[in-house]
C-alpha cells in the first residue's frame, strides 16, 4: 500500500530543492531528485521494493512540475517576443513536451533509486497497524 504521506513529503523536498537548484542548472535538479527520493524512501521504510516505489512516485511528480516550469517559461519567453516569438513558441511546444518528458523519467529514475537506498535504512513500517485505528 502507498504511503501517500511519504510521497508527497518527497515531492515537496524535490520542489524545493529543484526551485533553489536553478542557481546551479542540471545539477541542482539532480540532486533536488536524489534528496526528495532519499526522503519519499526513508519515510515509507519497509525496505529496497517499498522504497523504490515511494522514490519513483515522488520522482515522477517532481518531474511533472519540473516540465511544468519549463513549458512555462518558454511560453512566457514567447509570449514577450509578439506574433513571431508567440508563433516560434508554438512550433516548439512539441519540443518542450519531450524535454518535459525527459526530466520527469530523469527524475523518477534517480528518485526510485535513491528512494530504494532510503527504504533500506528507514524503519519497518510492515508490522504497524493499519486503519483507523493507526498511531502516527
Amino acid at each position: 500500500m502507498t504511503d501517500w504521506r511519504a510521497v508527497i513529503i518527497g515531492f515537496l523536498v524535490i520542489t524545493v530543492l529543484g526551485i533553489v537548484g536553478l542557481t546551479l542548472p542540471g545539477v541542482g535538479q539532480l540532486a533536488a531528485g536524489l534528496v526528495g527520493g532519499l526522503v519519499a524512501g526513508y519515510l515509507a521504510g519497509g525496505g529496497l521494493g517499498r522504497g523504490l516505489w515511494h522514490g519513483l512516485l515522488a520522482g515522477a511528480f517532481g518531474g511533472l512540475v519540473g516540465g511544468l516550469l519549463v513549458a512555462v517559461f518558454v511560453g512566457l519567453a514567447g509570449w514577450a517576443g509578439g506574433p513571431i516569438g508567440g508563433l516560434i513558441s508554438g512550433l516548439a511546444g512539441f519540443g518542450i513536451f519531450l524535454v518535459a518528458l525527459a526530466i520527469s523519467f530523469i527524475m523518477a529514475l534517480e528518485s526510485a533509486i535513491a528512494g530504494a537506498i532510503g527504504g533500506l535504512f528507514g524503519p519497518d513500517r510492515s508490522r504497524e497497524p493499519r486503519g483507523p485505528g493507526r498511531r502516527v
